[in-house]
């Protein structure tokens, strides 16, 4: 992130976060564009129109945010989260998508998408989802986590419940602290501060954690902690 000042002061009033907007209809980029810009705390830096484009872009201008839509010519949104995610572990790619009738979004689970945001979504919710992946957060709106969840499983609630809480009991207890942060959208620093740890140790619990759940990437802790009803 970077920070803005103060017109005639050139004090820094807090950090911006710098977006990539990737979709191939251009009038989504306009309404996301107008919509994130008319936020102080946010800079839209780029567009691309598919894919392979995107990843020139976010090169060029290295984003906090990119918003990746799904269906697109040449290289799909999938594809492309793919390659920019193994390239740049650390990007935090929010997804675009009208879910209903796009399953590649599983895909993009899988991989660690840090967030979902439907194309109807309100404008005050997107904005609070740009900032929030700004922050290191995941951003899962709940709706689109449970279908989600019912998608990859395709067990019953209860059943699913279970499975979580099994999973979660083979943590020690501070490691289960941190799963819980995670699932409430905790960024590593937050969590570190919260827990009166460090970063470092941060890092060292989740790539535990990892180890013990079959998980991933944060993405997924966080699912397992809300589908156990741990948050």
């Amino acid at each position: 992130m970077t920070t803005t000042a103060e017109p005639g002061v050139g004090r820094s009033v807090g950090p911006t976060v710098r977006v990539v907007l990737v979709d191939d209809e251009t009038l989504v980029r306009v309404g996301l564009r107008l919509i994130l810009g008319a936020d102080p705390a946010i800079e839209v830096v780029g567009e691309a129109a598919d894919g392979l484009e995107a990843l020139d872009v976010v090169q060029r201008t290295s984003p906090d945010v990119v918003l990746m839509d799904i269906r697109m010519p040449r290289l799909d949104g999938l594809a492309a989260t793919e390659r920019l995610l193994a390239g740049q572990p650390d990007a935090r790619v929010v997804i675009l998508t009208t879910f209903d009738t796009d399953e590649m979004v599983l895909g993009a689970l899988r991989l660690g998408a840090a967030g979902f945001l439907l194309k109807d979504t309100p404008p005050a919710e997107i904005v609070r989802h740009v900032l929030d992946a700004g922050a290191g957060r995941t951003t899962l709106s709940p709706s689109v986590t449970d279908r989600l969840i019912a998608s990859v499983t395709h067990q019953p609630r209860d059943e699913r419940r279970t499975v979580a809480r099994e999973h979660l009991d083979r943590l020690t207890e501070r490691e289960r602290d941190v799963a819980r942060a995670i699932g409430r959208g905790l960024s590593n620093a937050e969590l570190a501060a919260e827990l009166f740890i460090t970063v470092a140790t941060v890092k060292t619990h989740i790539s535990r954690i990892l180890e013990k759940m079959p998980a991933d990437n944060r993405t997924h802790i966080a699912i397992c902690v809300h589908e156990a009803g741990d948050v």
